[in-house]
């Protein structure tokens, strides 16, 4: 799973973790979308349902991350234009996580780098919602002390908390603890190295996976 945290700024962005908490905000930007993630190979918003308007907007995955009357927390999907309002009937899926990959190459992985899923864990599951030529989203669990191996990311992989939870993260040499929250979003840069380790409540998340 996709859990190593570098604060935004850090060097070397191509095998880092960007993380970005998306916070609460004021009441004059409370019904508005807000860029939460924005780089070179992805550019995320968080918004409350009602649509993208007034932003740049194109295809991408749809994340709910709270229970409506039209969709389930962790839903994800598709969409051809994530500025169509998501209100249907007059129903709210309340808030969104929106991931619009950007049209330019990938920098490239090292030899043996691993897909989502892939790397030698315990306690952890992953299970694929959909998938096309341009990501691979999938849901994923880290139980009660599950562990990651030490691996090598083959994608740049964007990662929505849906619990929050708290993981220890060792890479470089260094081990750290990040403390995440509901609807904390994480980018993993393509060939960024480390092993996992959960040592809080169990965890839930959906990756959504790059395709170069």
């Amino acid at each position: 799973m996709i859990m190593r945290n570098i604060l935004v700024g850090a060097a070397c962005v191509a095998a880092t973790t960007i993380v970005v908490a998306t916070r609460s905000r004021s009441a004059t930007v409370a019904d508005r979308a807000l860029v939460v993630l924005d780089n070179a190979r992805v550019r995320v918003f968080r918004t409350p349902g009602a649509s993208l308007a007034g932003v740049d907007h194109r295809a991408g995955v749809v994340i709910a991350l709270e229970d409506s009357t039209i969709s389930r927390v962790g839903d994800a999907r598709w969409a051809h234009d994530a500025a169509v309002p998501a209100k249907s009937r007059g129903a709210d899926p309340g808030p969104l996580i929106i991931v619009e990959p950007q049209d330019l190459a990938a920098t490239a992985a090292p030899a043996g780098g691993s897909k989502p899923g892939e790397a030698v864990f315990s306690g952890m599951s992953f299970k694929t919602i959909f998938e096309n030529e341009k990501v691979t989203a999938l849901r994923a669990r880290m139980e009660v002390n599950a562990r990651e191996a030490f691996h090598t990311h083959a994608s740049d992989t964007i990662v929505v908390h849906l619990s929050g939870g708290v993981i220890e993260d060792t890479a470089n040499g260094n081990t750290t603890v990040n403390r995440w929250k509901h609807g904390d979003v994480e980018f993993e840069a393509r060939g960024s190295s480390h092993s996992a380790r959960n040592v809080g409540p169990a965890v839930d998340v959906v990756l959504v996976a790059l395709k170069p």
